[in-house]
């Protein structure tokens, strides 16, 4: 009887890579031909490591017949050009008081420099990424934002952020004709007013909520700087139903600056999208971890 050979520290690296793939095999097939949205910002945006390995994701899930959106933020590096300039901004509940100076360079940054740095680091991993902005074939109509939401009360507070606003509608054909193209579209949040010819500035998770809802996607994703939602003792929750959901921002649990993100998951599920979930993109592969593996990071809202 031949005795067993010794596998060596590489062997044993390649053979827990193949048990790595053999198991991911049964969500690839889940997910073959379905619209994955994902909403890129935060830590993950502005760390170069990051943003490669965000990029290798993303062409991996369209190599195995994924359809994957990229919609971008850019606030930090929106506040770097204004200062450059001298344009100082001052902000109502996290939003932006946009005049048309400000959206000038607003809509430089977003889809200029921004989206087409992403789309350099898609296309250099193997994908075919095409840079839009909502203004691109109608993709993102939008309406004078006028109200927002007070973070600790919950009260909606008239508000006049000059050219902010909120998407109305979106034109699913340009992303459907991309996708089916074999095109991976990365998306920066400025739109054309539906009711005036202005140029908007519209917050990059609402933006891909909008479009999630649209595409009637599987996922969408929020890459965030935090684990997720957090209960009360500090532990993240790993799952939630939208009554849940609704009942944690009723009771002060969820609060800030997550109240919108899950507002935003929300309306996602509601419009049809299987599940929003807010996770961690500064974890290395954080997409095909929550794709990929039963556990999954971060929080997942779904309808029930």
């Amino acid at each position: 009887m031949a005795e067993p050979v010794a596998e060596s520290k590489e062997q044993k690296r390649l053979v827990r890579m193949a048990e790595t793939i053999s198991q991911a095999l049964p969500y690839m097939r889940r997910h073959t031909g379905a619209n994955f949205v994902v909403k890129y910002g935060g830590h993950a945006m502005t760390d170069p490591k990051l943003g490669d390995l965000f990029a290798r994701d993303v062409v991996l899930m369209k190599q195995i017949g994924m359809n994957p959106i990229v919609v971008h933020g850019g606030g930090p590096q929106i506040n770097k050009m204004l200062e450059r300039v001298g344009i100082k901004s001052t902000f109502v509940n996290g939003l932006r008081v946009t005049d048309a100076a400000t959206m000038e360079i607003v809509e430089m940054v977003l889809a200029g420099s921004i989206n087409k740095a992403i789309v350099a680091d898609i296309n250099e991993c193997g994908g075919l990424a095409v840079g839009i902005c909502g203004k691109d074939g109608n993709l993102i109509l939008a309406r004078k934002l006028t109200e927002v939401r007070d973070p600790r009360t919950g009260e909606l507070l008239k508000v006049d952020l000059q050219q902010v606003g909120e998407p109305a509608k979106i034109n699913v054909m340009v992303l459907e004709q991309l996708t089916k193209a074999g095109v991976i579209p990365v998306v920066a949040p400025v739109g054309f007013g539906v009711d005036d010819e202005l140029t908007y500035n519209i917050n990059a998770d609402t933006s891909a909520g909008a479009i999630a809802g649209a595409m009637r996607a599987k996922r969408l994703y929020f890459l965030t700087d935090v684990p997720g939602v957090l209960d009360k003792a500090g532990k993240l929750i790993r799952d939630m139903t939208v009554e849940q959901a609704r009942a944690l921002i009723a009771d002060g649990t969820i609060s800030g600056g997550m109240i919108p993100k899950v507002e935003n998951c929300i309306d996602a599920v509601n419009a049809g999208v299987d599940a929003a979930v807010i996770m961690d993109g500064r974890v290395p592969h954080a997409l095909l971890l929550e794709l990929f593996t039963e556990a999954g990071v971060g929080t997942l809202v779904k309808r029930k």
